[in-house]
C-alpha cells in the first residue's frame, strides 16, 4: 500500500509516517502534489561471521614456495631488451640551439 502525503501534512504526523514504513508499507512525501522522496524503513547490516571466506572455500593453506619461481622455459625474454636503442640525436644548430634553421 502507498501513502502519499504533503510535506505539511508529514510534519504533523510524522511518527505516525515512520510506523507505517516500518510495517513496509511505502511512504511518498510530496510537495504541491508531486512526489519529492520517499519514506522507508532502514535495512539493518547483516551481521559479521567470522570465518565466512574460509567456509566458502576463498582463503586456506597457502601455495607452496615452488609455486612462485618462474618457469625456466619463460626466464630467458625477460633480459631481453624491450625495444631497439634509440638513434643519436642530430646535431642542432650553434646560433639557435634549433635543430634546423628558422623560416
Amino acid at each position: 500500500m502507498t501513502i502519499t502525503v504533503n510535506i505539511a501534512e508529514a510534519k504533523a504526523r510524522l511518527s505516525a509516517l515512520i510506523e507505517a514504513a516500518e510495517r513496509g508499507e511505502e511512504v511518498i512525501l510530496a510537495r504541491a502534489g508531486k512526489p519529492v522522496a520517499r519514506l522507508s524503513a532502514f535495512a539493518a547490516k547483516p551481521q559479521r561471521r567470522p570465518g565466512i571466506l574460509k567456509e566458502m572455500g576463498w582463503v586456506g593453506e597457502p601455495a607452496p614456495y615452488e609455486a612462485f619461481e618462474p618457469d625456466p622455459d619463460h626466464v630467458a625474454w625477460i633480459d631481453e631488451p624491450i625495444a631497439p636503442p634509440l638513434a643519436a640525436p642530430k646535431a642542432s644548430n650553434k646560433k639557435t640551439g634549433r635543430s634546423r634553421p628558422k623560416r
